[in-house]
């Protein structure tokens, strides 16, 4: 089956991990239920069943990858979702499909009666380096600023290097949830890290950047799959003020993504478009200096199965969403 769904991947240039049997692994690995369905026309779909306080929903990251400009098909796969979802118990289905944010595509999820959801679902905003030129043109394409602090790097003798080891793995564990209370956001939780570890095997990429006497500086979790590297997780020491080490970080990682033959790099996640004081505002600049496309994918959009229960999904949804800054 795996094969089977590698291929399909293939088929499909603007997939990435989110619909990999990688990651449904990491999803069985955390204890979520997974169901993978193949449609008409050998379309897999990956669906995760979350349970959470407000409700139980259905899940499709990054997805599903069919041809939406066939309403027939897109009708027949979504009855066949619906029906999944309702004999799951599920309150809502969500998803978000990779599409660009534009009208026609949003008419297009207004039909089968899906409505913007009030939170955000993987990376919907981002930033996606084309790694199919050369390391010349990558370097000319950065913000002038963002150059300089990669050529600094290394005269500064900032050193960058992949460790996956289970000691590291934990150390990571440490500096984000310290990061993340810094940055007031959620970070995974040891398990989670443990789960993509373990189910992504070596596409599973942690790399830490120090200072010449080994001090730990910055840390990026990269995940791969058939097409894409994306830029998943990061941690900073206090030292990150001091030295570029995220920079050296990130440039070590978009070029070795490259050279083991991946198209694109997504540096995952930025501000939505004209919100200066969303969370992600520092990080936006951070991320759209090293050049590449700004890609604002469609919203994840919500399937109400559930009515009654889905209000109460709302309520508290609107709640967090204010008290994350999102």
């Amino acid at each position: 089956m795996n094969e089977e769904w590698q291929s399909f991947l293939a088929k499909h240039p603007e997939s990435n991990f989110l619909q990999s049997p990688s990651w449904a692994e990491t999803n069985k690995l955390i204890g979520h239920k997974i169901v993978v369905k193949v449609f008409e026309k050998n379309t897999v779909c990956l669906m995760i069943i979350k349970d959470a306080r407000r409700g139980r929903f259905l899940e499709i990251p990054g997805g599903p990858l069919i041809d939406w400009s066939n309403k027939k098909l897109v009708q027949e796969i979504f009855t066949e979702i619906k029906k999944i979802a309702k004999e799951n118990h599920c309150v809502f289905v969500r998803f978000r499909p990779q599409l660009p944010d534009t009208q026609k595509n949003r008419d297009i999820l207004k039909n089968i009666n899906a409505k913007p959801a009030l939170m955000h679902l993987h990376a919907q905003n981002t930033v996606i380096l084309d790694l199919t030129v050369s390391e010349d043109e990558l370097l000319a394409k950065m913000r002038r600023q963002t150059r300089y602090e990669v050529r600094r790097s290394e005269k500064m003798g900032i050193v960058v290097e992949e460790n996956n080891s289970d000691t590291m793995l934990t150390k990571f564990h440490a500096v984000q949830t310290s990061t993340a209370e810094r940055q007031h956001f959620i970070p995974p939780t040891k398990k989670t890290l443990i789960a993509e570890k373990t189910a992504f095997g070596d596409d599973f990429k942690l790399y830490i950047a120090k200072t010449p006497e080994n001090k730990p500086i910055a840390y990026g979790l990269i995940l791969k799959d058939v097409h894409e590297a994306a830029y998943f997780e990061a941690a900073s020491t206090e030292l990150n003020h001091k030295f570029p080490g995220a920079y050296a970080l990130l440039w070590k990682a978009i070029r070795e993504a490259k050279q083991s033959g991946c198209k694109r790099f997504n540096l995952w996640g930025i501000a939505p478009p004209n919100s200066p004081n969303h969370r992600y505002a520092g990080v936006t600049t951070f991320k759209t200096g090293f050049g590449g496309e700004v890609v604002n994918f469609i919203p994840a959009h919500d399937i109400v199965i559930n009515r009654p229960k889905y209000l109460f999904n709302t309520i508290i949804e609107t709640v967090r969403k204010k008290r994350r800054h999102l």
